[in-house]
């Protein structure tokens, strides 16, 4: 059996810029999950003593309080820096750019428009910057009985797929005078979808290896799932069934933004082990 890895995969920068400041900054503790992967939480938290607290309010003056990738509402932000906690922020740039743009749009009219999950931390994050006129979809008809005024300004989560960004920027602009579309989706997020769309037209098989919560994995796996129909989403090598490879002549690998290289090997070498 063929055992490929799609062209682009695994850590982007903003990963692995925060990974990098949680190791620098042994003794403390992460605001929130640093990123959306469990094992390597753990393992910052064995090799280095980086705790995880989820209440930001738990952080006393002085203490260091790294801020998660996927950033935080501004008011909480604000509150740890009132309180003198000291903190190292990890958020990516490419979530603080729609951060910036909510909050510029916002003080100048602009009702936001944000494609994404609500429930999701970048999400609460950009929208907390929109000083007025704020609404979070998912899709076009989450619109459909929604007022806005006449000036728009659209931005999507970072792990979005941009096919359905442009269904809602589409959707906007001939119903209103004004819709400024920003692309907020990164590059990383562009080039691993565009990747594993790719590689899974010609497997037969395809493992997307990352968070059971993280959002860009999710994207990758719904895009094989849509090309390859036995396609698995697994968070690490025991999550792997062998009976899955049975018959199969070319297996497919991607893994999320948050997927660290060591998961990734130990998936390719529990593959391998068990075809050979």
């Amino acid at each position: 059996m063929i055992i490929e890895l799609a062209e682009s995969y695994g850590f982007c920068f903003g990963v692995k810029r925060a990974i990098k400041i949680a190791e620098e900054n042994k003794n403390s503790s992460t605001y929130g999950a640093l990123i959306h992967n469990s094992k390597e939480i753990k393992r910052l938290e064995k090799d280095f003593n980086v705790g995880l607290s989820d209440d930001y309010k738990s952080f006393k003056a002085g203490e260091k309080a790294v801020i998660r990738t996927h950033g935080i509402p501004k008011n909480e932000l604000r509150e740890l820096k009132n309180n003198s906690v000291n903190v190292v922020d990890a958020t990516c740039p490419y979530v603080t750019k729609p951060q910036q743009i909510c909050q510029e749009m916002s003080e100048d009219g602009y009702d936001i428009v944000i494609f994404g999950d609500e429930a999701h931390p970048e999400i609460k994050g950009v929208k907390s910057y929109a000083t007025n006129g704020v609404i979070v979809v998912t899709c076009s008809k989450d619109l459909e009985d929604i007022k806005l005024r006449d000036k728009i300004a659209l931005v999507a989560q970072t792990t979005r797929k941009v096919e359905e960004y442009m269904e809602i920027a589409n959707y906007l602009i001939p119903r209103h005078k004004e819709v400024r579309v920003f692309n907020t989706i990164c590059n990383a997020t562009f080039e691993n979808q565009e990747a594993v769309r790719k590689i899974s037209k010609k497997a037969d098989i395809m493992i997307v290896i990352g968070g059971k919560n993280s959002s860009n994995t999710k994207q990758l796996f719904s895009i094989a799932s849509d090309n390859c129909k036995d396609s698995y989403h697994i968070e690490d090598e025991n999550d792997i069934d062998f009976s899955w490879l049975t018959s199969k002549k070319f297996c497919g690998i991607s893994a999320g933004a948050s997927t660290p290289d060591w998961i990734i090997q130990n998936v390719v070498n529990s593959i391998q082990n068990s075809v050979n």
